[in-house]
């Protein structure tokens, strides 16, 4: 499955993909190594299918757990990643650094705060990928919800990611594929990854998103 295959709902509503680390693990348990979510290696299909999903799903459960508490550098090697570089920018105003639906809706309903992080990460098998997380603090818990039931439609616009110079990744062709977000009572995050270089799976890029949906504002 690649990223345009990404599953909606018939409301065009982002679905998170069903059992996602499943899905790393099949590709992992076919053959393909991949760095940072494991290799492939000899044996039954069905024995290294096993060993593999425990791997994958101990790691992104570390992961989250980790990211939860605010540990970023713990959770990037967690997952087997470098941090490259990194860059936040506090306190932006919501309505002129998003687009789309997302802008319009913000524009009636003003966010309270918008911090923004943009990091470059490597993995051991040469990939490179860049994560965007955004935290829109919102006045009410309703707003919060209609916030991220909009920004998860894709194609309804969203928070604008920093620019990619700012982390010396040029620019950056945002898809919204690799994608998760998070509510916790006013505050939405919204997580991003895009590769860079290299061709590191969707299905892995889906699970950065949700690991790093986790973290709480900085």
């Amino acid at each position: 499955m690649t990223w345009r295959d990404q599953p909606r709902g018939k409301d065009g509503r982002w679905v998170k993909r069903p059992g996602a680390v499943v899905v790393v693990t099949g590709v992992l348990a076919a053959g393909v190594a991949y760095g940072p979510l494991g290799a492939s290696g000899g044996g039954g299909a069905v024995s290294v299918e096993a060993s593999l999903g425990k791997a994958v799903r101990a790691k992104l459960d570390r992961g989250k757990r980790s990211a939860a508490k605010g540990r970023r550098d713990v959770t990037w090697r967690r997952l087997d990643l470098r941090r490259i570089s990194q860059r936040l920018r506090r306190g932006a105003q919501c309505a002129a650094n998003s687009y789309g639906e997302v802008q319009q809706f913000l524009a009636r309903t003003p966010c309270r705060s918008l911090d923004r992080m943009l990091f470059v990460l490597d993995d051991a098998s040469g990939n490179r990928i860049v994560v965007s997380v955004s935290w829109v603090g919102m006045a009410t818990s309703r707003s919060a919800r209609q916030l991220r039931d909009l920004a998860d439609v894709h194609g309804t616009g969203n928070i604008s990611p920093l620019p990619g110079p700012l982390v010396g990744a040029g620019d950056i062709g945002w898809t919204g594929h690799n994608y998760d977000s998070r509510r916790s009572g006013r505050s939405v995050t919204i997580a991003e990854v895009e590769p860079l270089r290299g061709s590191p799976p969707a299905e892995y890029l889906d699970a950065v998103a949700d690991v790093v949906a986790e973290f709480p504002r900085p």
